[in-house]
């Protein structure tokens, strides 16, 4: 399917953040790709089909991490930006650092954060969490001030 394909790479990076590289990360990947490919009869267009497939996505996470807690662990962020790039430039280096930091977020902050990081508008967030826009400035806020004091413990 075409439109799975084009957001491989955005699933991917999400189930990720949530399980890590190991077989953990395959289980929830694949749940979430038969989640996506289950649900692609029902899409309706009341929402882009980007806003759909990251809601989808980031629901089949949380509820995934919820039933299997006691096995989930924190991503190796470097393999976690092999999915997404191969760069191992400062930049790759920045986004190690960065990607540690959101790992350590609740699951709604780490869904917020990243959606942000993907150009999400707060409407398309507050879409795909349940939440009011509001809502999602105020969390969003709260997320960074968080990873803005986890930040200072980074070595310069």
């Amino acid at each position: 399917m075409d439109i799975l394909a084009q957001y491989d790479c955005v699933v991917r990076r999400v189930c990720f953040m949530y399980a890590g590289p190991d077989y953990l990360f395959d289980d929830l990947y694949q749940e979430t790709m038969a989640n996506l490919w289950r649900g692609m009869d029902g899409f309706r267009g009341d929402s882009a089909i980007s806003t759909w497939i990251y809601r989808t996505t980031v629901n089949t996470c949380i509820s995934w991490i919820r039933r299997n807690r006691r096995h989930a662990r924190h991503a190796d962020i470097d393999e976690a930006l092999h999915l997404v790039t191969g760069d191992d430039s400062e930049h790759a280096e920045f986004l190690k650092q960065m990607y540690r930091m959101i790992a350590n977020l609740d699951d709604l902050e780490k869904a917020i954060v990243m959606m942000r990081l993907d150009e999400k508008s707060y409407e398309e967030i507050a879409s795909v969490t349940g939440l009011t826009k509001g809502n999602v400035a105020t969390r969003l806020f709260r997320a960074k001030e968080k990873l803005k004091e986890m930040s200072k413990n980074i070595p310069i």
